[in-house]
């Protein structure tokens, strides 16, 4: 057996503000035939669905500040630039280790995202 990512769901009180985010900020692929109230966007082969509801973090999370889901970019500034322009607050910054950059903020439901660019093989 082997196991592989199918889908990744997350929860937001207003679907259709975070599919708009998801779609016109992130620039996923919408699903036409998911586009309602359960929308699913094409992450190669996996799926992300935004469903209602809202989301709860984790309790005394450790460590408190780690991403719900993270997106591989190939160009982060470019990425990050795109998120400003949205009015996408970036409140940590550009972060890095020896083999990544990244980027974390918010989606509208408040999930804590990241967008990640890999700067030698993991």
């Amino acid at each position: 057996m082997s196991p592989r990512l199918a889908v990744i769901s997350l929860w937001a009180e207003d679907v259709p503000a975070a599919a708009r985010f998801y779609r016109d900020v992130l620039g996923l692929r919408l699903l036409p035939h998911h586009a309602g109230d359960r929308p699913h966007f094409d992450l190669d082969g996996a799926y992300l669905t935004i469903l209602g509801g809202r989301p709860q973090p984790a309790l005394a999370a450790e460590p408190a500040r780690f991403p719900v889901i993270a997106f591989a970019v190939d160009d982060l500034a470019a990425a990050a630039a795109r998120l400003s322009a949205a009015g996408v607050d970036l409140p940590w910054g550009q972060e890095a280790d020896a083999g990544s950059r990244w980027v974390m903020f918010r989606d509208p439901a408040g999930n804590l995202i990241e967008l990640v660019q890999f700067t030698r093989a993991a």
